[in-house]
C-alpha cells in the first residue's frame, strides 16, 4: 500500500576516504523513509585523488610509523579541508547545488585492538572545515559510538549489506564482500542473525608489496598484472595463513595497524630463514604479489564455506584487480560471485552511499549499527553532528527503523 503521507527526502553526501588513501569519493544520494522500507536514489559519485603531498603526510602517520601530536594536528586539519573541498564540489556536480547533510567517515589513521576488543578509533579530517566549506551540517565520527557499547566499530558495512543483500526470506544464501585495503565480510549466522568481520588483507598487503618491491615507484598491482605473471608460493602462503588473528572468532576486526608493509617483510624474512636463507628463499616481486592476492582469496573462500553460501556479492576497489576476481570465482565455487551493480549501487560508491545512509539513520533518530555484526550491547545512533551555516533543524524522529533498503 502506498504511503499517504510519505516522509519528505533528504540529499545526502557520503564522503569516504578509504584505507587505501589513493582518493576520496562523495557518493550523493536522495533517502527516504517508507514505512518499514527505507528508499535510495544514487544521484552521482565525485571522487577525486589524494594530493601527493597529503598522501605522503598520511603515509607517515600511519603504524608502524612514529609520529607526533604537532603532525596528528596538521593532518587532521589538512585533510579536514581537502574533505571540504571535494564535498562542496560534489554537492555542485552530482547533487544539483542542493543537498540537506554531508555524512564524513574521515580518514582512519588508528584503529585500537587488543585480541577481539575493540578499545578506540581515530579517524582524522575534522568535520568544521568540511561544515565550513559546505554551509551544511556533517555527521562524522560515526565508529565511536559502537565502541562506547562494546563492539568493534565495524563493519558499518553490515547495516546497508543487512537491509539490501541478505534478505530474510526464501532465495540464495547470500553474502556481501568488500575488497578495500581490508576485506570484510558480512553473512546470516546459522540462526539468522546478522554476522559481520574482517577477514583479513585484501588490497593492503598487495599494495605493500608492489610499493616495496619497486620503491614506490608503484603503489599497486594494476589490472592485477603482477599477480597474473607471478606464481604463488605456497610455503610462504601457508606462513601467512597462520597468522593468529584469523582464527579469532566473529566479531573482530583489523586494519594496517597489522597488515602493513613491516609485516610483510618480516613475514617473508622469516619464509627465507626457513628455507636455507639468502636471497633463494625471498620470492620474486611477481610471485609475492601472487602469494597475497591468493591470501585473500583463500580467506573468502574460506568463510564462503563456513557459512554455506550460494552467492556472493562483491564491492570495493579489488574488484578492478581481475587476478584477484578471477580467483575468488574459482576458490569460492560452487557459490556465484557477482558484483553490487546487480543491485543497484556502483562498486566504487558503496561505501559512500553507505556513509550515507548511516547520517541519514542517526538524524532520524534511529540506530545505525547492528549489534550482533559488531558485537555492541545495544544498536546505537552513530557520529556527532557539526552545524552548518544555517540553524540546525533535525527531522522528526523516526516511528520505526526500516528492515529493507530500495534502490530506486
Amino acid at each position: 500500500m502506498t504511503d499517504p503521507h510519505p516522509a519528505p527526502a533528504l540529499t545526502v553526501l557520503g564522503l569516504l576516504s578509504g584505507t587505501s588513501y589513493d582518493a576520496v569519493d562523495a557518493a550523493v544520494c536522495d533517502l527516504r523513509l517508507a514505512g518499514d522500507e527505507l528508499h535510495l536514489h544514487p544521484r552521482g559519485l565525485h571522487s577525486v585523488p589524494f594530493p601527493d603531498e597529503l598522501r605522503r603526510g598520511v603515509a607517515a602517520c600511519l603504524p608502524p610509523a612514529r609520529t607526533t601530536v604537532a603532525e596528528v594536528c596538521r593532518l587532521d586539519t589538512e585533510l579536514g579541508r581537502f574533505f571540504g573541498r571535494v564535498a562542496a564540489e560534489a554537492v555542485e556536480t552530482a547533487a544539483g547545488g542542493h543537498a540537506d547533510l554531508v555524512v564524513s567517515h574521515g580518514q582512519t589513521v588508528y584503529h585500537w585492538v587488543e585480541g577481539r576488543q575493540a578499545r578506540g578509533t581515530l579517524q582524522l579530517g575534522n568535520a568544521a572545515w568540511i561544515a565550513e566549506a559546505t554551509g551544511l551540517p556533517v555527521v562524522s565520527d560515526v565508529r565511536v559510538r559502537d565502541i562506547a557499547r562494546g563492539g568493534q566499530g565495524a563493519p558499518l558495512a553490515s547495516t546497508l549489506d543487512a537491509l539490501l543483500l541478505l534478505g530474510d526470506g526464501p532465495g540464495p544464501r547470500r553474502g556481501a564482500l568488500n575488497l578495500g585495503g581490508i576485506a570484510n565480510v558480512t553473512v546470516r549466522g546459522g540462526s539468522g542473525e546478522v554476522v559481520a568481520y574482517d577477514l583479513g588483507p585484501a588490497n593492503a598487503l598487495i599494495d605493500a608489496a608492489v610499493t616495496d618491491g619497486t620503491d614506490g615507484a608503484e603503489t599497486m598491482d594494476t589490472d592485477g598484472a603482477r599477480a597474473r605473471r607471478g606464481t604463488v608460493d605456497r610455503e610462504l602462503l601457508r606462513r601467512l595463513l597462520a597468522e593468529p588473528y584469523y582464527a579469532l572468532a566473529a566479531p573482530k576486526s583489523t586494519g594496517k595497524e597489522l597488515f602493513h608493509g613491516a609485516y610483510l617483510r618480516e613475514q617473508v624474512a622469516a619464509h627465507a630463514a626457513s628455507t636455507g636463507g639468502g636471497a633463494a628463499g625471498r620470492p620474486a616481486l611477481d610471485d609475492l604479489v601472487a602469494t597475497v592476492t591468493e591470501l585473500t582469496a583463500e580467506l573468502v573462500a574460506a568463510a564462503c564455506r563456513e557459512y554455506g553460501l550460494e552467492e556472493l556479492v562483491v564491492s570495493g576497489g579489488g574488484v578492478r584487480n581481475p587476478a584477484l576476481m578471477a580467483r575468488l570465482a574459482e576458490l569460492c565455487a560452487p557459490a556465484r560471485v557477482s558484483l553490487i551493480e546487480d543491485h543497484g549501487l556502483s562498486s566504487q560508491g558503496k561505501e559512500g552511499y553507505l556513509f550515507a545512509l548511516l547520517g541519514f539513520l542517526t538524524v532520524c533518530g534511529l540506530p545505525a549499527s547492528v549489534p550482533s555484526a559488531t558485537g555492541a550491547r545495544e544498536a546505537a545512533p552513530l557520529g556527532s553532528i557539526t552545524p552548518g551555516a544555517r540553524p540546525l533543524r533535525l527531522p522528526e524522529p523516526a516511528a520505526k527503523a526500516p528492515v529493507r533498503l530500495r534502490v530506486v
